[in-house]
């Protein structure tokens, strides 16, 4: 991928007086008093900040905040409590700017905060009048937000069609890293996770990676779905029967390119979803007519593991089980440790995902965790995500 990087401008020490526009990602949570109660986007998007600022440029930087009307601009939609934080990471003054469009003062070595950029009308239908106003304010677009990077917006799309330079972030450039070395150049055997309540939410993924990997696991109701497809009862588990076809169609993909999709030979079932229900672990075809299944079992999550262990590259998105509810966590958990502790690169997205993640204490140990949401699951299924076809447009000009 080939594209311009925010670092490579900094090295090359061309922006000291230049303007320069970021677009981050600040949609962090609030409560009901406007406090922020989770700041990591926020701390992930200093650094762009800091290194313009130490380059010298004029620095302002938008985001989107929840979910606004568009020419409305409600006090729990702005970006105050954003502006208050980020000043207290910056060590400096960041001023909070509203109706910015036509035109913002800010100096060299200075940074301020432009207003929810949704509120702007024309700005998710990527309006190129607004774009071309929003390009005019600066010599430098820098595009840092990963998480919207699949949507054609005039902050992350239009404004870097017409802004003199467009480039990417540094949280933006190590997301298209990870991914391409995961997906791009990946070290064999490549083994993916795909795991979720339902087949039709990540069809096409499993049927993007179907003709990539070498190991294919299938968890949660997904594998359900799978498992009936290959003659397996499932007693009253979660499963699209319309989707046995296209279930049975994906291993045949991966039969015929001498890959796999593991079968569950024991799994975890209950009578009743609920977090003291009673777990039984049970052989597949043990499995009674009011059973419901919420975990891999031990023998299934120990074969899954040792290939885990054995990959070169392992792409994850979704817990296998209910690991919500510990007694139906163990086969996530083991192979979550798995990937842990393999000698593979791993990549990692998905909000149970990255609370698997979390819960099992090995955010360290993940070759690389994507907060991109919607962004990482449409780049697994092989699409062009707007924002960075743009920047990658601009590079070949």
């Amino acid at each position: 991928m080939q594209f311009i990087r925010f670092s490579d401008l900094v090295a090359q020490g061309s922006l000291a007086g230049k303007r320069v526009f970021i677009r981050a990602d600040l949609n962090v949570p609030l409560d009901t008093q406007g406090n922020i109660t989770e700041d990591t986007r926020i701390r992930a998007s200093v650094p762009a900040i800091a290194q313009a600022l130490q380059a010298g440029a004029a620095v302002m930087v938008t985001s989107h905040l929840g979910r606004p009307t568009e020419g409305t601009l409600k006090a729990e939609d702005s970006l105050a409590p954003v502006a208050q934080r980020l000043s207290e990471l910056l060590g400096q003054s960041v001023e909070l700017k509203q109706n910015w469009l036509d035109g913002v003062q800010v100096a060299p070595g200075q940074v301020v905060l432009l207003e929810n950029c949704r509120v702007n009308p024309g700005e998710k239908k990527n309006d190129a009048a607004l774009s071309r106003k929003m390009a005019a304010l600066c010599d430098v677009f820098v595009n840092d937000a990963f998480g919207t990077a699949h949507r054609a917006e005039a902050t992350t799309h239009g404004i870097a069609q017409f802004a003199p330079v467009a480039c990417a972030g540094p949280l933006l450039t190590a997301e298209l890293d990870a991914l391409g070395r995961a997906l791009g150049q990946p070290v064999h055997p490549l083994l993916a996770i795909v795991a979720g309540s339902k087949v039709s939410g990540k069809l096409t993924i499993l049927k993007a990676l179907a003709d990539k990997v070498d190991n294919l696991i299938v968890g949660g109701g997904i594998a359900n779905t799978f498992m009936l497809a290959a003659g397996l009862p499932i007693g009253k588990s979660l499963v699209e029967l319309d989707l046995l076809d296209e279930a049975r169609a994906i291993m045949a993909i991966m039969s015929n390119r001498g890959a796999t999709v593991p079968i569950p030979v024991d799994v975890v079932c209950a009578k009743t979803f609920s977090p003291d229900a009673v777990a039984t672990v049970k052989a597949v075809a043990d499995v009674a007519d009011d059973d419901m299944i919420l975990d891999i079992g031990p023998q299934t999550a120990a074969t899954l593991a040792e290939q885990i262990s054995k990959a070169g590259t392992v792409v994850w998105n979704g817990p296998v089980g209910v690991f919500e509810f510990d007694q139906f966590g163990q086969g996530t958990k083991t192979l979550a440790l798995a990937i842990a502790n393999g000698k593979g690169f791993s990549i990692a997205g998905g909000g149970d995902t990255l609370a698997a993640i979390a819960k099992y204490q090995i955010t360290d140990k993940i070759g690389y965790i994507s907060t991109g949401g919607g962004a990482f699951l449409e780049f697994l299924e092989g699409k062009t995500l707007p924002a960075v076809e743009i920047l990658m447009q601009r590079a070949g000009k």
